[in-house]
């Protein structure tokens, strides 16, 4: 059942994202070789206790951390460890928290010093289809039609979309209905409506869109080995189109 959401609860909600966008701009200027993945999680927990929120990730389905950090060809949930991020890395950071009984949820992926072209081509796709998805979240769409302006996107630039993870309804609950793949035929899903709010993010493989978890359970890397990228925003729907929840004020 897809939860529409009033006016006002979508200014909680925006409270809450706005946290998540803060923290996130914080961690793109943290990222540094030498720092370690432990650090950076620490930071952020101490951050959003500090603003009165609570981490939304921590404990979540026994999540052991606040933030979820993927390296290179690791796609998402990667867990924090001592490991120091070196020169020429590219780091998702997935970040969630939870104010006054709403979650915000958003993503970035950061370079770590200099990145080589191919990485940086990476980055610019994968965060220019989040924007196209976004572009399509509108009353007089339907919901494939975000997942097929993503895919089309990505692969018309030589890169795969995941489709083991998809995006989500966000509210009282950090995943609600409706499921938004990445990928599909437009003109298909559910009817946009106002007071939706959805959290996308599109996920983007340099090669294969397969992924394996690894042994702890958590961290998904790309079959193949190859680099991958995750943006996120969690948007409202709206009369006047999409509302970008995750954004710094």
């Amino acid at each position: 059942m897809i939860i529409l959401k009033s006016k006002e609860e979508i200014e909680l909600l925006r409270k809450s994202n706005q946290i998540v966008a803060n923290l996130l701009n914080d961690l793109r200027e943290l990222i540094k070789p030498g720092i370690t993945a432990l650090e950076l999680d620490a930071y952020v927990e101490k951050r959003i206790r500090e603003k009165g929120a609570i981490p939304a990730f921590k404990g979540y389905r026994n999540f052991p951390a606040s933030l979820c950090i993927s390296i290179n060809d690791q796609v998402v949930h990667g867990i924090p460890n001592s490991r120091r991020l070196n020169e020429g890395d590219i780091v998702s950071l997935d970040l969630g928290v939870i104010l006054n009984g709403f979650y915000g949820d958003a993503a970035i992926t950061v370079p770590v010093g200099k990145i080589n072209k191919e990485a940086k081509k990476l980055l610019d796709v994968a965060e220019k289809a989040l924007y196209k998805g976004i572009e399509q979240a509108r009353i007089e769409k339907r919901l494939y039609d975000i997942s097929h302006a993503i895919q089309s996107w990505v692969e018309g630039n030589g890169f795969s979309v995941v489709r083991d993870f998809v995006g989500h309804g966000i509210g009282r609950n950090l995943h609600e209905d409706p499921q938004i793949p990445n990928f599909g035929s437009p003109d298909r899903g559910v009817q946009l409506k106002t007071g939706m709010v959805l959290a996308l993010e599109p996920m983007v493989n340099v090669g294969t869109w397969e992924i394996k978890v690894e042994t702890d359970g958590w961290t998904a890397v790309t079959k193949d080995g190859g680099l991958s990228a995750h943006f996120e925003h969690t948007i409202a729907i709206t009369e006047d189109g999409p509302d970008i929840l995750t954004v710094v004020p």
